[in-house]
């Protein structure tokens, strides 16, 4: 991708030399990979007109199998599920004394559109990118975060083959991303302008969203949970059934370059077999979130407020009924970045009018919350991906809650107050509200109204290291009847775990955005 096709919209005074660079680099990286997966398409041509390789059994027994999308579903049709294509048939036909070449016609697939989340900063996002939430619609008492994995010990026999082999390229994760992104654009030179233009920002995801399923393809409970997510969040960028086995393609293809020590049929196959899952059920939830809700909604910025010179309150009223729940967040994208997605929690419970809030904190060289904080204004119009999530309130238990938010994470916090006072719950519900500084404690006033409000409500403020901020929730208690809930930075949430599991809270009523996002955050 050249630099002109870098995302329009740079503002006066922004620094438009540093910005760009960004893109550069990683179009300058992945070319050096592109051109050298050129030079083995060549080789690989020459070797297959020389010397035709002799089919093996698998690919015998499913002719063409891999290599056929189904047909795009149009909105609303039917409700038969739509089947994933099996990625590893054209890689195979592809290989050659163990490395990947790509001889012969390109699959006949076309085209995607490029996940505490959402309070200052979000992750960054692209398709097929590691996007963490837990789907739309998890039980509340649900761990906002995967379970551990099952112990290699129980393991099933493809779980202990891909973990071998994800061990194996752990070392030389960054090569296997960029060659999967190599592959992907060169055989689908199309797909190159679904992605973000700055491909820096993709890196790692793609091996996290491989970890994370992995680790949990044993607990079928968390691993359809993950992946029924992704297949509805994925929909804002425009993937479709048929672009699935362009990507298994290209992670085949990857995993048979750098996985040399591990690499054999077997493995291949165990692989072959667990995305053809992840991706079936990708394409379901997405088939099926289809017939209920759009893609994206487009949102009208409504409220400016800036509260600090890098804080502001957005407020936004979205073009069509936005349905949530109080602690969920959204994914974001504005004009000035096509195809950069941010997540953002929303700041409040549903309202009656429709309106939405997020808090945004602009961080160095963060494209989309500079861009928000900076240079968004009433009339201009984002869009708004799924609201996604579970860091939600159990109503059909009376326990107290204790919540904690770090910076901009105060922002879902108040959404689950506003949410416990809308059900007349009365429950006790105790805050504390940490910052560096009094100066960051920039919505303690609101917090305070509604504290005044709520007799039920305590808000108490914490200015300290975050690091150290949940250890104030020490000298209180005693808390063993409460459910937590934090958001923030996640150093703040890893500390606060631990805090609150030191002080007897159990690990199932502890919930707070996934810290695979959060560790993604930054702009």
């Amino acid at each position: 991708m050249s630099a002109d096709h870098a995302p329009a919209g740079h503002h006066p005074g922004e620094r438009a030399q540093d910005q760009r660079s960004q893109p550069q680099r990683a179009y300058e990286g992945h070319t050096a990979y592109e051109s050298s997966v050129r030079r083995e398409e060549r080789g690989a041509r020459e070797n297959s007109e020389a010397a035709p390789r002799r089919p093996n059994a698998r690919e015998t027994a499913h002719p063409g199998e891999a290599l056929h999308p189904p047909a795009a579903q149009h909105p609303g049709e039917g409700t038969r599920p739509r089947e994933a294509p099996r990625p590893g048939e054209a890689a195979r036909q592809r290989e050659s004394a163990g490395r990947l070449h790509l001889a012969g016609q390109p699959p006949e697939t076309v085209n995607p559109h490029g996940t505490g989340a959402g309070t200052a900063t979000g992750p960054r996002e692209a398709p097929w990118s590691h996007e963490a939430p837990a789907p739309h619609g998890t039980p509340a008492d649900r761990p906002r975060h995967p379970q551990p994995a099952a112990p290699a010990t129980n393991a099933s026999p493809d779980a202990i083959l891909i973990r071998r082999t994800m061990a194996e390229i752990e070392p030389v994760a960054d090569k296997v991303t960029s060659y999967f992104y190599a592959l992907l654009f060169v055989r689908h030179p199309e797909l190159r302008d679904l992605f973000p233009a700055a491909m820096d920002s993709q890196r790692d995801r793609l091996l996290k969203a491989l970890l994370t399923a992995a680790d949990h393809m044993d607990n079928a409970a968390v691993l359809t949970d993950y992946l029924q997510n992704l297949g509805r969040g994925h929909r804002k960028y425009g993937t479709q059934p048929a672009h699935y086995p362009a990507v298994g393609e290209a992670l085949i293809g990857s995993l048979t370059r750098y996985a040399t020590a591990t690499w054999d049929e077997e493995t291949e196959a165990a692989w072959v077999r667990t995305y053809t899952k992840i991706s079936q059920i990708m394409i379901d939830a997405a088939a099926e979130n289809e017939r209920q809700a759009p893609a994206w909604w487009h949102a009208e910025v409504v409220s400016h407020d800036l509260r600090t010179p890098d804080i502001a309150i957005i407020t936004v009223r979205p073009n069509q009924p936005y349905a949530f729940l109080a602690g969920q967040y959204t994914s974001l994208e504005t004009p000035w970045w096509p195809r950069i997605w941010r997540h953002y929690s929303f700041a409040g419970a549903p309202r009656t009018d429709g309106l939405l809030s997020f808090h945004v904190k602009a961080v160095p060289a963060g494209w989309v919350s500079n861009a928000l904080v900076h240079h968004a204004r009433p009339g201009d119009v984002l869009r708004l991906g799924p609201p996604t999530g579970s860091m939600t309130v159990d109503h059909t238990t009376d326990n107290g809650l204790l919540c904690l938010g770090g910076g901009t994470g105060i922002a879902p916090i108040k959404a689950l107050v506003e949410d416990v006072a809308e059900h007349g719950d009365r429950r006790t519900v105790e805050v504390f509200y940490g910052a560096r500084t009094d100066y960051d404690l920039y919505d303690i006033d609101t917090m305070l109204r509604l504290q005044q409000t709520h007799p039920w409500l305590s808000v108490r403020a914490v200015v300290d290291d975050r690091a150290q901020f949940p250890d104030a929730v020490r000298e209180f208690g005693p808390w063993y009847e409460y459910d937590a809930y934090l958001s923030g930075p996640p150093g703040m949430i890893r500390s606060g775990v631990h805090a609150l599991r030191g002080i007897g809270i159990p690990f199932d009523r502890i919930r707070h955005d996934s810290l695979e996002e959060l560790v993604a955050a930054g702009d």
